[in-house]
């Protein structure tokens, strides 16, 4: 988890996280589809249909969140006087959302307690991934503020992953 900067350092790629966030888009659309048949197979079949909109919304939010937000951090980072790499940014916040991928599998067990401990998990291994890089990255600069910020954007995401897909 730590160290990513480091990694990354001679050679950030696009690559990885423009496919971890294009596979996650495919399995929160399919496997939130799937997801709302096991949880309503349980009272009526008739009233389940395949709700196409669950992949609009996966691919706006997921693209929205992997471009913008690292885009608005790397921003605030350097008006508040770090020097980060915008492309570092976006491999990072992209690599972090790899969590999310098994997560969304483990998330058509349909009992719900499971399913909240599912998303924490992910969410808190997600949030930390960020917390620690940010913190590599500021090297020794006081932006604490900024950086906790970061991570708790990264758990709201995945509390919208569970209530928009896995409600």
């Amino acid at each position: 988890m730590e160290g990513f900067f480091r990694k990354i350092d001679v050679n950030p790629d696009m690559y990885g996280p423009l496919w971890i966030t294009t596979t996650l888009i495919f399995m929160l659309a399919a496997f939130g589809n799937f997801a709302t048949y096991l949880m309503q197979r349980k009272s009526d079949l008739n009233i389940w249909n395949f709700d196409v909109s669950y992949f609009s919304l996966a691919a706006s939010v997921m693209y929205g969140y992997a471009i913008v937000v690292p885009a608005a951090f790397f921003f605030l980072f350097q008006y508040f006087g770090s020097r980060p790499s915008l492309i570092r940014f976006w491999c990072m916040w992209g690599y972090s959302l790899f969590i999310f991928v098994p997560a969304s599998i483990l998330l058509l067990i349909p009992v719900e307690f499971l399913r909240w401990v599912i998303i924490a998990g992910a969410g808190g291994a997600s949030s930390w991934f960020i917390f620690l890089n940010l913190k590599e990255c500021t090297e020794g600069a006081d932006m604490m503020a900024l950086i906790a910020s970061a991570s708790v954007l990264q758990f709201a995401l995945a509390l919208f992953i569970k209530v928009f897909f896995f409600a």
